[in-house]
C-alpha cells in the first residue's frame, strides 16, 4: 500500500467514519493539533525520561481517534483523575508561584511550556466542535496545567532560578 492516496489533493479528507470533509474542518484542525502536541511530547520525552509521557502520548492518540470520528470511548474520567493525581503530587513538591513565569531556563523546561501552549490551542480548537465531549476537553484542560507543573518540577530539579515576568 502506498503512503500517498491522492484523495486529499482537492482539499478534502476522510474522517475515521468515512465522512469526507474539508481539510479546514474544525475536527481536522483539532486532531492535527493533537498530533502536533504528540510530536512535541515525543521531543520532550527524548530529553526527559519520564514514563508519564508515554501514557500522555497514548492518550493523545486516543483523543485524535475520537476527534477524527472513530466510534468508542477514548478518554474517560479515570484519565482525568490520573492527571489530577499526578498534578497533586507535583504541586506538593514545588514552591507556590507568586509571579508569572516566563518559559525558558533549559531546553526541557522550554519544551514543557511549548507542550502547555500547544495544549491550550488544542483546547480552543476542540471547543469549536459542535457536540464535543466535554470530558475530553476537561482532560485537555488538565493536561495544560500538567505541563506547567512539569516545567516547575524540571526547573526545581535542575536548580535553575525561574524567569519571572517583570512589568
Amino acid at each position: 500500500m502506498k503512503i500517498y492516496t491522492k484523495t486529499g489533493d482537492k482539499g478534502q479528507t476522510s474522517l475515521a467514519n468515512g465522512q469526507r470533509v474539508s481539510k479546514t474542518d474544525v475536527r481536522i484542525a483539532a486532531y492535527g493539533t493533537a498530533d502536533e502536541l504528540n510530536s512535541v511530547v515525543g521531543l520532550l520525552r527524548s530529553k526527559l525520561d519520564d514514563q508519564q509521557f508515554a501514557w500522555v502520548q497514548n492518550k493523545l492518540f486516543n483523543l485524535g481517534a475520537y476527534l477524527a470520528g472513530a466510534e468508542g470511548e477514548w478518554i474517560n474520567q479515570i484519565d482525568v483523575t490520573q492527571l489530577e493525581q499526578w498534578m497533586d503530587e507535583m504541586q506538593a513538591m514545588v514552591q507556590p508561584q507568586h509571579a508569572f513565569v516566563l518559559p525558558g531556563g533549559s531546553e526541557s523546561i522550554a519544551l514543557c511550556h511549548v507542550c502547555r501552549t500547544v495544549t491550550r490551542r488544542l483546547e480552543r480548537a476542540m471547543w469549536q466542535i459542535d457536540g464535543i465531549n466535554e470530558l475530553c476537553v476537561q482532560w485537555v484542560n488538565r493536561l495544560s496545567d500538567y505541563w506547567f507543573l512539569k516545567a516547575q518540577i524540571e526547573t526545581q530539579r535542575a536548580k535553575i532560578t525561574p524567569f519571572y515576568w517583570k512589568k
